[in-house]
């Protein structure tokens, strides 16, 4: 199981590498579920991963605190609501309500997380 584990991981940090540079993807929710994968695969780069100067501080708190930072908190919600708004004016009723749904739901627990 540990080779599944070990290869789930890079999986999602792959999928976090790229979320660094698009603007609609997360990174660190990708992060933390590799971390999730290294835990169980391989302990060696779940510690890289706690270590690293850029992403190792918002997974740090969140392991510790379940903590996401005001900043973060305020790029995800614009984020999404750019999201909302871009389905409003291209696709529009009935189709905003998924994202504007998703939104309420993600962005309502999101914003209620400690900073």
């Amino acid at each position: 199981m540990r080779p599944l584990w070990t290869l789930a991981g890079l999986t999602f940090v792959g999928i976090g590498a790229v979320g660094a540079f698009l603007p609609l993807l997360p990174t660190v929710p990708f992060l933390l579920l590799a971390l999730f994968c290294f835990a169980r695969g391989n302990p060696a780069w779940e510690q890289r991963l706690l270590d690293h100067p850029k992403w190792g501080p918002p997974l740090v708190e969140w392991r510790q605190r379940r903590a996401i930072p005001r900043r973060a908190k305020i790029a995800a919600l614009s984020t999404m609501a750019a999201s909302v708004a871009i389905t409003a004016i291209s696709l529009g009723w009935p189709w905003v309500l998924i994202p504007a749904g998703v939104m309420a739901l993600s962005g309502s627990w999101i914003w209620t997380r400690a900073e």
